[in-house]
């Protein structure tokens, strides 16, 4: 739309500045990852290569060994989650599911899940104790397809997910592990009787792809863990009070001893 379509307004088809446009292309843009702290470590993450498979066993042994690791992490490590829905700020969420996704304990359910993490003094030594952990993994059938999740015979995803019904007009709940959480059904009005009267009815199936944001740094973080039990985390986010309620959960710390700083 050319800015004299519509000279009466003032903002709809003109140009915004942006305010932060000239940091960004000429690098001066502060990330999450851009911070470098007295002491720092720097972590990185070993992810599944299976997009559906149970966890047999990882020995950590290997990575512990290399020079210059300070920690190995795995989801044993973190606090147990019991089945608790909790509200984070922009949604309930199941504590459990959510620890499990940040770090897989018995199931990868995606390609890239994260199930071990390593601490150490660069990142150059952190890559190679990735390489000496040692994961048994027993590769399960994968789900692609929402339709082919929610057929009867399909591969369970999460083993303690029932579908829960709601409203009263909803179908039974079942009892069974699935991968469908809620069904629900909603009526208003005669449909066949709308599609008898109607002068056409067009009927089409559309799927759409996964949708990327375009931010053009990758996801990370650098974290300062004080010595009085507090913790300030610069991270790439806009949420920044979601993000701070749900490292307080998933690590069971206050609230009050979390403070996250979204960066660009």
């Amino acid at each position: 739309m050319a800015n004299t379509d519509h000279p009466k307004y003032k903002v709809i088809g003109t140009r915004p500045l942006r305010h932060d446009g000239v940091d960004k292309v000429t690098g001066r843009a502060k990330y999450g990852a851009d911070l470098n702290l007295t002491g720092m470590l720097h972590g990185a993450v070993l992810r599944s290569p299976h997009a559906h498979a149970r966890i047999i066993r990882i020995d950590t042994s290997g990575a512990e060994a290399v020079p210059g690791v300070r920690a190995v992490a795995t989801a044993v490590d973190f606090p147990e989650q019991g089945d608790r829905i909790v509200e984070l700020g922009e949604g309930a969420a199941n504590m459990r599911h959510l620890s499990a996704n940040v770090m897989a304990r018995d199931k990868v359910l995606y390609r890239g899940h994260p199930v071990a993490a390593v601490a150490a003094d660069s990142i150059h030594v952190a890559e190679e104790a990735l390489s000496k952990i040692v994961v048994e993994y027993e590769p399960l059938p994968p789900v692609l397809d929402v339709r082919q999740a929610m057929q009867p015979n399909a591969p369970v995803l999460n083993d303690d997910v029932r579908t829960a019904g709601f409203g009263e007009a909803s179908p039974a709940a079942d009892s069974r592990p699935t991968n469908v959480a809620m069904q629900f059904l909603f009526e208003q009005g005669d449909v066949t009787q709308g599609f008898a009267a109607a002068d056409v009815v067009v009927e089409r199936e559309f799927d759409t792809a996964m949708v990327h944001q375009g931010y053009i740094e990758p996801h990370n973080a650098t974290a300062l863990w004080n010595a009085d039990g507090k913790v300030t985390v610069w991270m790439s986010t806009q949420g920044s009070f979601s993000a701070r309620q749900q490292t307080a959960e998933l690590l069971k710390i206050p609230v009050s001893h979390v403070k996250v700083v979204p960066m660009e």
